[in-house]
C-alpha cells in the first residue's frame, strides 16, 4: 500500500508539467513533516510548560536558570506532581477517590506503554524513561497523595513518611534529570536532595498552616493541635528546617553547572521565605499566608545569578 502523501502536498495546486513532462518538486517546510508521536510528545511537553507557568511563578523562575536541555523534563515532573496535588486539594465537587485512582492507573499505563493521551502523563513518561527514574519513587509519591484524601493528622513516623513521599522522592526525580544518568553522582547527592525536598515541604506546611486547617481540616506537623501552636512549637519546627537546609546546601555546591544555578535560586527563595516566617510571632503564622512579593523574587533572581557567576556560593 502506498503511503498517504503529506497534507501540504494534497492541497497544493498541481504544478504545470515541464516540457519534458516531469512534475516539478514541491518544497515542504520541515515543521510540517513532524507528525505522529514526535509531534504529540512536543505538544505534551508544551502542556507541562504551560502548567508550570500557570501554577507557580517561583518555580518557573528557577527553571529559567537551568540549562535549556533540563527545563522540559523538570516541567514534566512539575506537571505530574501538580495535577496529583490538585486532585486531592482543590477538586472538592468531584469524586477525588475515583479521580486519583484513575490518575494512578493512567500513570502506570503511561510508563508501561510509553504513551498517554493525557499530555501531562505523556510528558512525564518521556522524562521518566529518558532520565532513568525509579518507579518506586513514583509509587511513593502517589501513596502520599492518597493519604491526603482522608488523613488529617500525623504522628512522628507518619509525618516523616509523608515527607519522604510528598517531597523527598520528587527531589530525587529532579536529581535524576540534573545528573543526566550519572549514577555515581546521583548516589553521592541523594541524601542532600532528600534534605532539600524536606526543607521545602516543611516550609510549605508552616506557611500554609492556617489554610490547611481551615480549608482542608488537615495538619501535618506531628501531634500538633493548632490551639497549642505557640512560640516553642514554632521554634522546634524551624530548627528542623534549618538543619535540612544546611545539609542540602552542601549538595547544591556539588551539582553540575547545568543545574546548580536553578536549584540555588529555589534554595534562596525558600530560605528568604523561611527567614521571613522565622521573624514573625507564632500567631501571625496562623493569621495569614506569608508570601514573597514578585518584585523581591526578581531581586532574588538577580542576586542569585550574580553570586553564581562570581563563584560566591
Amino acid at each position: 500500500m502506498n503511503a498517504r502523501p503529506p497534507i501540504a502536498q494534497v492541497h497544493a495546486p498541481k504544478p504545470a508539467p515541464s516540457r519534458a513532462g516531469a512534475v516539478q518538486d514541491i518544497t515542504v517546510p520541515d515543521e510540517l513533516l513532524i507528525t505522529g508521536k514526535p509531534l504529540f510528545d512536543s505538544v505534551s511537553r508544551r502542556c507541562s510548560a504551560l502548567t508550570t507557568k500557570a501554577y507557580s511563578t517561583s518555580f518557573s523562575l528557577g527553571i529559567r536558570m537551568l540549562h535549556r536541555d533540563l527545563r522540559e523534563p523538570i516541567q514534566a515532573i512539575y506537571g505530574f506532581v501538580r495535577f496529583a496535588d490538585e486532585i486531592v486539594d482543590t477538586f472538592h465537587h468531584f469524586d477525588k477517590v475515583e479521580l486519583l485512582d484513575r490518575f494512578k492507573r493512567d500513570t502506570h499505563l503511561a510508563i508501561e506503554e510509553r504513551i498517554s493521551l493525557n499530555p501531562i502523563l505523556n510528558s512525564f513518561q518521556w522524562a521518566f524513561w529518558k532520565y532513568d527514574m525509579d518507579l518506586a519513587h513514583v509509587d511513593k509519591f502517589l501513596e502520599s497523595m492518597e493519604r491526603d484524601l482522608d488523613q488529617t493528622a500525623y504522628d512522628r513516623d507518619g509525618y516523616d513518611d509523608y515527607i519522604v513521599g510528598s517531597a523527598e522522592v520528587v527531589g530525587l526525580m529532579c536529581l535524576s534529570v540534573f545528573v543526566a544518568g550519572n549514577r555515581v553522582q546521583y548516589n553521592a547527592l541523594l541524601p542532600h536532595a532528600r534534605s532539600l525536598g524536606a526543607a521545602f515541604q516543611k516550609i510549605n506546611f508552616l506557611r500554609d498552616l492556617q489554610a490547611d486547617w481551615e480549608g482542608l481540616g488537615r495538619t501535618y506537623f506531628p501531634g500538633l493541635n493548632l490551639a497549642d501552636f505557640d512560640h516553642d512549637a514554632k521554634k522546634t519546627i524551624e530548627g528542623e528546617i534549618e538543619a535540612d537546609f544546611e545539609h542540602a546546601y552542601q549538595g547544591i555546591l556539588r551539582l553540575p553547572n547545568s543545574s546548580r544555578l536553578g536549584v540555588y535560586m529555589a534554595y534562596i527563595y525558600y530560605m528568604r521565605l523561611f527567614r521571613k516566617i522565622r521573624r514573625l510571632p507564632h500567631h501571625r503564622v496562623l493569621e495569614e499566608r506569608i508570601r514573597i512579593p514578585n518584585r523581591q523574587k526578581a531581586a532574588l533572581l538577580m542576586g542569585s545569578y550574580l553570586r553564581h557567576q562570581l563563584n560566591l556560593l
